[in-house]
């Protein structure tokens, strides 16, 4: 049994997408040709305000975003998800991510990806790489439909470092011998609180912290 994990995010650090590709994705192939062009629509006028809403508070960008997903039939998300992996997700893995993962692997870790995104896009994604599991949000459904609510916690922020630290105790894992790999700022506590962090493709702000920390950096393409 291993007693480390490697834990990756995924936007910008797996794959060159992130969580309003995936909506974007899902508003054009659900309903009727006139409710797809509204939500396709909406989705577009909404992107510049996800982005700054994203770099201002990624929990409040969240816990905003996806009320979008309000009134899909859980069954319908989890099909599209399969095709959303094909036509979105999967162009868009970096070349060296299977490299990544499998150099993790190589060296005893467990495979931990650890997203902001929805559980059930994320699957068919941790499937295909060869994850052991996956910590991402949660969606809640009542009657079959997705009420547009994330089952606290949130991940995302503080809260992944949270969420990796109970996982570590729920699986007797050593904190100080797993990596963390991450490519925003936003992700500085996940990466904190492992004992090899990585910064994978990092924003600005996190390469300045990797050099500063001495944390590796790698440019994936």
């Amino acid at each position: 049994m291993s007693s480390k994990a490697a834990f990756f995010d995924v936007d910008g650090t797996l794959v060159k997408t992130n969580v309003v590709h995936v909506y974007a994705y899902y508003a054009m192939n659900r309903g009727s040709v006139l409710g797809i062009a509204g939500r396709t629509l909406s989705t577009a006028l909404s992107v510049p305000l996800f982005g700054v809403m994203d770099a201002v508070d990624r929990k409040t960008f969240n816990e905003f975003f996806y009320r979008y997903y309000a009134g899909l039939s859980e069954d319908r998300l989890v099909t599209i998800a399969e095709d959303m992996f094909e036509d979105v997700l999967q162009p868009a893995l970096f070349e060296q991510t299977q490299d990544l993962i499998d150099q993790a692997r190589r060296s005893g870790c467990k495979i931990v990806l650890v997203t902001g995104a929805l559980d059930f896009t994320m699957r068919p994604l941790a499937r295909h790489l060869g994850a052991d599991d996956m910590i991402a949000n949660k969606m809640q459904f009542v009657g079959g439909k997705a009420t547009g609510k994330v089952i606290p916690p949130i991940i995302e922020g503080a809260n992944k470092a949270n969420a990796i630290r109970a996982y570590c105790t729920k699986e007797g894992l050593s904190l100080d011998k797993c990596h963390g790999y991450s490519d925003s700022a936003s992700d500085y506590a996940m990466l904190a609180v492992v004992g090899r962090p990585t910064a994978v493709n990092p924003d600005l702000r996190l390469r300045s912290i990797a050099r500063a920390y001495n944390w590796p950096i790698l440019d994936l393409k």
